[in-house]
């Protein structure tokens, strides 16, 4: 693993590094500034926004954690890093996925090569589209391992106007682990094919982030989970929430994708035959 971020490092290194995602496209000062408050007061590790540099330059004023930003635009990825972002991101395509924008593996591929020659040996995490076959994106994550990325990220099946999930006292458990199911099966079989870390993304809560870590995961993201919730108080309670569901989960020895399948309507098991 190489990560120049001390503190990035260490919560990856141990598999507990939560990114809390204001959004690719959120430019809501006050909330931006809420959630980056709440991500710092819980212990969350660091933070996921929008590629705009006077937002990074905001963020970097008001809080002590590592600023990621996230874009398919390397000059905006560049730009911002000018400003003091700690890290940057290919990836969190739902905006463009809203637009009927669907990246593949070359595009992907050389978008990487244009921002390490923009930005060197910055950390640079990659988000593996979901809408890849699962053979495609082990593919993708070793070719990008090779060209020196940092960190894999995986994402789940796009969903307009996404319905709220919340944690497990108001949710049964199968409507807590479907919206992340794509999210997670890739986290497996990824990150036992490569060697740098593997963030879960995409509806996690505090149900499935448990099961990302088990699977294979080093981080998870969260985004709009904590967003909905109704004030920072609420907002930091939850991420200290996941932080105690994963806490839970280190000791516990990695499990293989047969165990999670014993309830059949968790993950589709004809999806899995297929890859």
């Amino acid at each position: 693993m190489n990560l120049s971020n001390v503190k990035l490092y260490s919560a990856f290194k141990s598999k507990e590094a939560i990114k809390v995602i204001t959004g690719i496209d959120n430019v809501n000062i006050s909330q931006i500034v809420t959630m980056a408050k709440a991500a710092e007061l819980s212990g969350a590790t660091y933070l996921d926004v929008v590629a705009n540099p006077k937002i990074v330059k905001l963020l970097k004023s008001v809080s002590s954690l590592p600023v990621c930003v996230s874009s398919i635009s390397p000059i905006d990825l560049y730009n911002s890093v000018v400003a003091g972002a700690d890290l940057v991101e290919i990836g969190n395509f739902d905006s463009c996925y809203s637009r009927g924008m669907y990246v593949n593996c070359s595009q992907i591929l050389h978008l990487v090569k244009e921002v390490k020659l923009l930005l060197g040996n910055i950390d640079l995490c990659v988000t593996i589209p979901y809408h890849i076959s699962i053979k495609n994106q082990v593919r993708l994550a070793q070719t990008l391992e090779f060209l020196g990325v940092n960190i894999i990220q995986t994402e789940s099946t796009f969903i307009k106007n996404r319905l709220n999930i919340l944690d497990l006292h108001d949710d049964n458990i199968s409507n807590s682990f479907f919206p992340s199911y794509s999210s997670l099966l890739s986290t497996y079989f990824i990150s036992t094919n490569v060697q740098i870390p593997v963030i879960t993304s995409s509806s996690i809560n505090a149900f499935s982030s448990s099961i990302s870590f088990l699977l294979g995961a080093s981080g998870i993201g969260v985004g709009s989970i904590i967003k909905n919730q109704s004030d920072l108080y609420q907002m930091s309670h939850y991420v200290k929430l996941l932080r105690e569901s994963i806490s839970l989960t280190l000791d516990e020895r990695p499990i293989t994708l047969n165990q999670l399948l014993l309830p059949n309507d968790l993950l589709f098991s004809d999806l899995i035959k297929a890859c």
